[in-house]
């Protein structure tokens, strides 16, 4: 049986590092969500992008601009 798809955020960034950074400060504040690669649906220069319930994203989005992370693109994707 196939899951069930959720609306999920997608954040891409430019490089590997900023997503790896994504994902440290993520733990370190205890945010929900992890590393995928880049759904087809999108493109993004490094191929990581960080996955979250749709809730979270303005949370996300403070812990963005907080640390200055380097965003491309955000995406609300059936996943």
């Amino acid at each position: 049986m196939a899951r069930e798809k959720k609306m999920k955020v997608v954040f891409t960034f430019h490089s590997t590092t900023q997503a790896m950074k994504m994902e440290e400060v993520c733990k370190k504040t205890e945010t929900a969500g992890r590393i995928i690669p880049v759904p087809r649906q999108i493109s993004a220069g490094c191929g990581m992008a960080w996955m979250a319930d749709i809730e979270e994203r303005k949370n996300i989005e403070n812990i963005i601009d907080q640390e200055n992370l380097e965003l491309e693109g955000v995406y609300e994707l059936l996943l």
